[in-house]
């Protein structure tokens, strides 16, 4: 065995995997401290050094990974997505770069890499992304339409909500969310237009109820589906194991059963 698959045997090591969630869950707790003044004046350079030491732990990892994997570290999507967020957390933070700093929160993303349950749920929700594009392209068309429906009915007597084309799409994604849509905006525009409700309710059934479910649906279908590969290709390892062993145990018994034969003329039990 080389001292790259040690190294890689050592890094996908059940021990190092809980250690860096531990690093992880502790930094995200550590960064949480930093934004408060008090915390920070009663503690004083310990945050900040903890901090650095989180940082330097996660580089020893990457720089692991990469020495031992080589090529094949750039191969897998999650081995990328865990280096941006390192090499976002070096880049230093100076007055102008000072967003930089809060990006450090994203450290947290990284449980997503290592918890294998939430890695399940994002590639679900990426897998279900070409699928979600229509129904998006759908919801676009359909908040076009309703906005210059609204702009064209209650843009004068409501300018605004529904002065522009901007401020109507803004109010029926309000309407949308069903956050205050009936006393804070229906309600008042069907005092002047009573028959308003004709193009309200409508437009809720069609988008909240209709086309938002269906992104939902998209969604848990496209998480069963990567739940379902996920116990496919577990399976399918645990066979070959399986096989591998009686493979092996079938090898050790044939040679039981037929053993090496002494050349010809050697008689075994003299010297």
């Amino acid at each position: 065995m080389t001292i790259r698959d040690k190294v890689n045997d050592w890094v996908e090591s059940r021990f190092v995997v809980n250690f860096i969630l531990g690093v992880i869950l502790l930094n995200a707790v550590i960064l949480g401290l930093e934004t408060s003044d008090a915390v920070m004046g009663a503690t004083g350079p310990l945050l900040p050094t903890l901090d650095s030491l989180c940082l330097l732990i996660f580089v020893i990892e990457i720089a692991a990974k990469l020495f031992a994997k080589g090529l094949r570290f750039w191969r897998k999507g999650w081995n990328i997505f865990d280096f941006t967020i390192v090499a976002l957390s070096l880049v230093p933070g100076s007055q102008y770069l000072s967003v930089l700093r809060a990006l450090r929160i994203l450290r947290l993303l990284r449980v997503i890499s290592v918890a294998p349950s939430l890695r399940r749920v994002v590639e679900g929700f990426v897998s279900a992304l070409p699928g979600m594009t229509s129904v998006f392209l759908l919801m676009a068309l359909i908040f076009y339409i309703g906005s210059v429906m609204a702009t064209k009915l209650f843009g004068q007597s409501f300018p605004e909500w529904f002065g522009n084309l901007g401020l109507s799409a803004y109010s029926l994604f309000q309407i949308m969310t069903l956050e205050s849509w009936s006393m804070g905006i229906v309600r008042p525009v069907m005092e002047v237009y009573p028959y308003a409700w004709t193009f309200f309710v409508p437009f809720i059934i069609v988008t909240t109820f209709a086309v938002v479910n269906l992104l939902v649906g998209l969604i848990v279908n496209a998480m069963q589906d990567a739940h379902q590969m996920e116990n496919v290709e577990r399976t399918d390892t645990y066979r070959d194991e399986v096989l591998a062993r009686l493979i092996a145990i079938e090898a050790r018994l044939a040679q039981q059963d037929h053993p090496a034969v002494p050349p010809s003329g050697h008689d075994p039990n003299k010297p």
